[in-house]
């Protein structure tokens, strides 16, 4: 792999000098998450004193192939601590990125991966590497004048407000497993803009949680801000949500679809599967059985992680028989990594990829991993992790990479809301250009349930 200027260095960047984008400081600090856990915040300060910040988010979903955070262990914090971390971005990182050019972005990632020197950044901390990486985006962003998502775009680039997916119910490890399913969320294809997508949504949240309540089956909110249910099944959960979408004055599948994230590998592994809310035992051809089944029941337009990471066979029957009506996200199963991207082009695994930053470990690593999907014609869907912050990096990369699809959480907690809040301003700055990617995003014409709903 070349590591030169990216197509994510847009033009902008072509008129910066180095002597107002040399790296003067990097600061490495500890900061906290949305579980209370801490975290790694970079801030990096150029010779024009403009300053680049961002945060390291964390998954409790975890594919074994990402990079890893580093984390201290023993006994204080849970063993969660991150002083190794920041010692790795206060000294070595901090001796490597001083005095170089911060618009060198792809060098710069290369860099850092080069002196971890660990397939998986074990050794400086995929949290170290990540919040280093955003912050040099950051800086050199601020440096050229401009918001990330337009520096990304560039000049002369068409701007496309993504598809938010967006939780209602939380389950799976974000939900210590209270159903099986990991994320049952809506998507609002039909409407007009991302602010009417975002509204919609509110009142599905908002009739979801009177639903619940008056059938005492709340139990709280999850991780991502999406209720914590008290279902007896998981196909309870599914036609809650139907009800959800239609007490809101929707039409399922018409305005709004649903989008599943199965997280397989948390209860999956061998090709067996163990839905422990049913106390039932599945193998791979049950599995894609039971799936397919709700897919001709219900309005669903995106099933993530439908199998388990080390069932690839499984992912390839799965996809051969519902790629052509459903998005089949890959997940824990590529775990934003380019060459993992390539593979599942090559063998029809999946036709859609989540990318996560954190999960690459560096900004280039996640664009690359994003462009190889983009021109396979596979789907992209830039995502948040499930410990998350303030930090709305994730926001600017969906819009100026035109990702076409945004996946935060849901409809509650700030952290989440940060980023959805994000998007509509970079909407309200464009304006009557900004163009919502709606249906285009998912290009589902053969979804039977989907074509029956929309007459």
């Amino acid at each position: 792999m070349t590591y030169r200027k990216r197509k994510f260095q847009s033009d902008y960047v072509d008129h910066l000098n180095m002597s107002s984008t040399e790296i003067r400081k990097v600061q490495g600090r500890r900061v906290w998450d949305s579980r209370g856990r801490p975290t790694v915040e970079v801030e990096i300060t150029l010779a024009s004193d403009v300053t680049g910040r961002a945060i390291a988010p964390a998954g409790a979903s975890t594919g074994t192939g990402e990079a890893l955070d580093l984390r201290d262990g023993g006994s204080a914090l849970g063993g969660l601590g991150i002083n190794t971390a920041l010692a790795a971005v206060n000294g070595e990182i901090a001796s490597l990125l001083i005095g170089r050019d911060a618009k060198d972005q792809a060098e710069l990632d290369h860099a850092l991966i080069e002196l971890d020197g660990t397939p998986n950044r074990s050794r400086l901390g995929g949290n170290a590497t990540v919040a280093t990486s955003m912050a040099l985006l950051h800086a050199t962003a601020a440096a050229a004048g401009h918001p990330i998502w337009r520096y990304l775009a560039g000049s002369d680039g068409g701007v496309i407000m993504p598809l938010p997916e967006i939780q209602i119910f939380g389950g799976g490890a974000h939900a210590a497993r209270r159903v099986d399913v990991q994320d049952f969320m809506i998507m609002c294809p039909a409407a007009s803009s991302f602010s009417e997508a975002l509204e919609w949504t509110a009142e599905v949240y908002r009739a979801a949680g009177d639903i619940m309540k008056r059938a005492g089956k709340l139990q709280g909110v999850a991780d991502e801000g999406g209720y914590w249910p008290a279902f007896a099944n998981n196909e309870e959960a599914l036609d809650a949500l139907v009800r959800s979408i239609e007490a809101a004055g929707l039409k399922p599948g018409n305005q709004v679809a649903i989008s599943l994230d199965i997280a397989a590998s948390e209860f999956g592994r061998g090709g067996k599967y163990s839905l422990a809310l049913e106390d039932r035992k599945l193998d791979t051809a049950d599995m894609i059985e039971m799936l397919g089944g709700w897919l001709k029941a219900y309005p669903i337009v995106s099933i993530e992680d439908p199998l388990a990471e080390d069932d690839p066979e499984g992912f390839k029957e799965f996809t051969s028989r519902h790629g052509s009506s459903c998005q089949i996200i890959g997940d824990d199963f590529l775990v934003t990594n380019a060459a993992r991207v390539t593979e599942a082009i090559k063998n029809g695994s999946v036709n859609a990829v989540l990318i996560k930053p954190n999960q690459a470990g560096t900004i280039t690593e996640t664009f690359e991993a994003l462009s190889v999907a983009k021109k396979a014609g596979f789907r992209t869907i830039v995502s948040a992790r499930s410990g998350e912050t303030e930090d709305v990096t994730i926001a600017h990369l969906a819009v100026g990479w035109g990702a076409k699809q945004l996946k935060v959480g849901s409809f509650s907690r700030s952290e989440r809301m940060a980023k959805w809040n994000e998007v509509l301003r970079i909407e309200e700055v464009l304006g009557k250009e900004a163009v919502f990617a709606g249906w285009s995003a998912l290009n589902l014409a053969k979804n039977p349930v989907l074509a029956a709903a929309m007459g």
